[in-house]
């Protein structure tokens, strides 16, 4: 004989109470808070260690870089007068699509180049060009005599020349402009201590084999223009 038994409601009753007795207890244990890497200082030192040498590396520099960099910004801005004649000129398409192409590409370069400078605490040169007419300011003017440039008369050649006249005329002129960028590479690369930036070295490498490929282009354009043929 079995005696007597609890109180359903009395069961549930005490459950309840249970339950309610463990949530705050559990609620007033604070959250466990994950173990502190051990290396994690060391780490944050390496980090700050390697922000400081970045920086330092941005304002090293040898001097040859920065004479070249000024430079080609004034030699590509030439480029960009050369070309900009094209439409008005009356230049055959393909001339035209060839102009279009150094634009693009020059106006691109001379921007990496002034912001390379300008991380380096240097003066980036700017150029303005109005009615044809080139103006370079803030330490570029030693660009005038550099390798290829055209003198006044060649430029003022250019400008009044126009349709196959231009056409021949640009291609004569843009070989000359682009070997001179090629000889200003090869100058770069001959000064002792110079290129050694990674940035320097792969904008001058790609100067030297975009322009190359481009003077071979030309004289093929060229060739295929004299009377001869």
């Amino acid at each position: 004989m079995t005696g007597p038994q609890p109180s359903p409601h009395l069961f549930a009753a005490a459950l309840a109470a249970t339950l309610v007795l463990h949530g705050c207890a559990t609620a007033s244990m604070p959250a466990p808070t994950p173990p502190a890497r051990p290396d994690a200082d060391r780490t944050a030192r390496l980090e700050a260690l390697y922000r400081a040498r970045a920086d330092s590396v941005r304002m090293t520099y040898h001097p040859a870089d920065a004479h070249f960099m000024s430079g080609m910004i004034g030699h590509h801005a030439q480029a960009l007068v050369m070309s900009g004649f094209a439409p008005e000129n009356d230049a055959s398409p393909t001339i035209q699509t060839l102009c279009a192409r150094i634009i693009n590409a020059q106006k691109d370069e001379i921007a990496v180049m002034q912001e390379w400078l300008r991380d380096r605490g240097l003066e980036a040169p700017e150029y303005h060009i109005e009615d044809g007419h080139l103006m370079i300011h803030g330490g570029a003017e030693h660009a005038m005599h550099m390798p290829g440039m055209l003198s006044p008369e060649q430029i003022e050649e250019l400008r009044h020349a126009r349709g196959s006249d231009f056409d021949r005329l640009f291609l004569a002129y843009m070989i000359q402009h682009h070997e001179g960028a090629v000889t200003m590479v090869h100058e770069l690369f001959a000064t002792n201590g110079a290129a050694q930036d990674d940035f320097v070295f792969k904008l001058a490498s790609d100067i030297q084999a975009d322009q190359g490929s481009e003077i071979a282009r030309m004289q093929l354009m060229l060739d295929a223009m004299s009377p001869s043929n």
